[in-house]
């Protein structure tokens, strides 16, 4: 709750406590960002929403609005470890929300990785809404 509140969603509820009034509201942003999140779950498997809860799916869904190479995913969120870019390509590959292609015209062949699926649609839903991206 307290990050909540330090990054301006979440905002103690003004005046004298009632057992009806509820503590802590939405800001603006917060309501903002409560639309995009309920798009997004209306969009999703029931059964792959703990592939939502996972901290890089939604920033490497975002970068992947166009077929991408693995540096190029990285360099536009440039805190994430190729590691952690790894583990959340194959797990949304497992779940068939990204597709892995190999260009084999490239030398050496390279891996290109697209949303597509539920991966694509939830990909369409934050363009313009959510940018993870680092200029």
């Amino acid at each position: 709750m307290d990050h909540l509140i330090e990054i301006g969603l979440l905002e103690r509820n003004p005046g004298y406590g009632h057992p009806l009034r509820p503590e802590f509201r939405l800001t603006q942003p917060g309501e903002k960002a409560a639309a995009i999140a309920r798009k997004i779950q209306c969009v999703s498997p029931e059964g792959d929403q703990s592939l939502l809860r996972k901290s890089w799916t939604l920033p490497v869904l975002s970068s992947l609005q166009t077929p991408s190479r693995f540096n190029d995913i990285k360099r536009n969120l440039q805190t994430i470890t190729d590691r952690a870019l790894s583990q959340s390509l194959k797990a949304m590959e497992a779940k068939d929300w990204v597709h892995r292609s190999v260009d084999d015209t490239a030398r050496p062949p390279r891996s290109i990785y697209s949303a597509v699926n539920a991966g694509g649609t939830i990909s369409k839903v934050i363009a313009g809404e959510i940018s993870f991206f680092h200029q």
